[in-house]
């Protein structure tokens, strides 16, 4: 077993034996809901998340064969595992034809069961493991679109897939420009909801007497200008994800009704007489100081903890510096793709005026950049290329004659520029400093020799 304990439905027309497998799942350390046919069973797993699904074959209303077709129909992911009397061992096969992971008869003793169990978890466990590894070899700079080589978004990979198979809201913190909705992206792409609906809506660029109505639809005649029935985002991403962008722009009444979405898992559309429930994974990120805005009053504090239940904090471009290189040529050969052309190359001085300035736009500044000079720049982004705020960016005490150094003498400069920064960013370690430059430590010694750096 995981930490995390497994969530199990068990779908039964038989109570006893429901109730049975219920209360020795538990022991066992699992978390079981019960359904009493497949229509309840189907509803369950519209609803929630559930790591397997134990479903007996000859039921009442839906059997287990007309479930599991619906079940793939809607791409739900949970493996199941059938439960077969005798004289539907046949059919047992067949479900497993269709995508069923195992069957196992009845009657059957407790070790069965759990061992049937054990086995299904190591098989999810390397599956996982092995999309993993197919995001390695596939790129090891590059997670679900996102480009990385730095420490701290190492980390936050490795969190976006520990959280990615659940229902669990998240809130991603960062600075403008820093890629928040790639993050979300990434945490819907590498879960089971990848093939369902990503929806994104950003909370400030909509004016607030139209917010909710896009939130949560509308029904004709709610209001002056409703001539029809709307349907809100929240619909849109039914069985997906929704992703409320700049959250801490969401007025305070319509935190309120946020909330009671969040605790309730339905909706009701503006003018509508009842509500209905919608199966939405929701992710939330903000630039603002959320904190700060629940102490002043600005932001709900129950509505806070709600949509913080996991927090991932993106750090700025200016703490990512081995990514600059990375992102620039990026984004050099994506706009010159747009084009036809060859990717540009990007002079060793204008790679070092790039990482020399801050960046207080980040990543999207760093993009705008990059697309502006490739514009300008038929075969190379040199320094002249650069707007004057980032060509003029020195760092290092260059001078504008510098620019007529060779490209040996230049990539020389890098070079010093780049160790001089990784030496900074580890506090002079110089184990750390070889590790984040990817090199060995005794070619950083003989560089730190040859540069004369102390």
């Amino acid at each position: 077993m995981t930490d995390s304990p497994k969530h199990i439905l068990i779908i039964d027309d038989e109570e006893n034996l429901r109730h049975m497998l219920s209360v020795m799942l538990t022991r066992q350390g699992y978390l079981a809901d019960t359904a009493a046919n497949g229509v309840e069973g189907l509803e369950r797993l519209e609803s929630a998340m559930y790591d397997f699904v134990l479903c007996d074959i000859r039921m009442p209303e839906m059997d287990g064969k007309a479930l599991l077709t619906r079940a793939l129909e809607v791409r739900i992911a949970s493996p199941f595992i059938m439960m077969s009397a005798y004289g539907t061992v046949d059919t047992a096969v067949e479900c497993m034809k269709m995508g069923a992971y195992d069957f196992i008869s009845k009657p059957f003793k407790k070790d069965e069961i759990v061992m049937v169990l054990r086995k299904a978890e190591e098989r999810e466990r390397l599956k996982s493991e092995n999309r993993r590894l197919r995001e390695l070899v596939a790129g090891k700079d590059d997670f679900c679109g996102i480009i990385s080589r730095n420490p701290a978004m190492q980390e936050i990979f490795s969190q976006i897939r520990r959280i990615a198979d659940l229902k669990t809201t998240a809130l991603i913190l960062g600075e403008s420009g820093t890629g928040k909705e790639l993050v979300a992206c990434a945490i819907h792409t590498c879960g089971i909801r990848a093939k369902k609906p990503f929806v994104a809506v950003n909370c400030g660029a909509i004016p607030e007497n139209l917010l909710e109505s896009e939130l949560f639809g509308h029904v004709r005649g709610a209001f002056t200008d409703a001539s029809g029935d709307k349907t809100g985002l929240f619909d849109q991403a039914d069985t997906g994800t929704l992703f409320l962008d700049e959250i801490g722009e969401m007025p305070p009444a319509l935190q309120v009704k946020l909330l009671r979405v969040l605790q309730e898992e339905e909706i009701r559309p503006v003018g509508a007489a009842a509500s209905r429930k919608v199966n939405v994974r929701v992710v939330s990120a903000t630039s603002r100081d959320l904190e700060a805005d629940v102490r002043s009053g600005r932001f709900r504090e129950d509505l806070y903890f709600r949509l913080n239940v996991f927090s991932i904090i993106l750090p700025p471009l200016r703490e990512r510096i081995e990514d600059i290189p990375l992102l620039a040529e990026h984004f050099t050969a994506k706009y010159k793709a747009f084009d036809n052309a060859a990717p540009a190359r990007i002079t060793p001085d204008a790679m070092r005026r790039l990482m020399a300035y801050d960046w207080p736009g980040n990543i999207r500044e760093l993009e705008n950049v990059i697309e502006r000079a490739t514009i300008l720049c038929l075969d190379a982004v040199t320094a002249e290329c650069l707007p004057s705020r980032v060509g003029g960016a020195t760092g290092t005490g260059a001078h504008p004659e510098d620019e007529n150094l060779s490209i040996k003498k230049a990539e020389g400069a890098l070079e010093r520029d780049l160790i001089r920064k990784a030496l900074a960013k580890t506090g002079g370690n110089r184990t750390r400093a070889a590790k984040i430059l990817e090199i060995s430590l005794r070619s950083l010694l003989y560089k730190l020799k040859d540069y004369g750096i102390e």
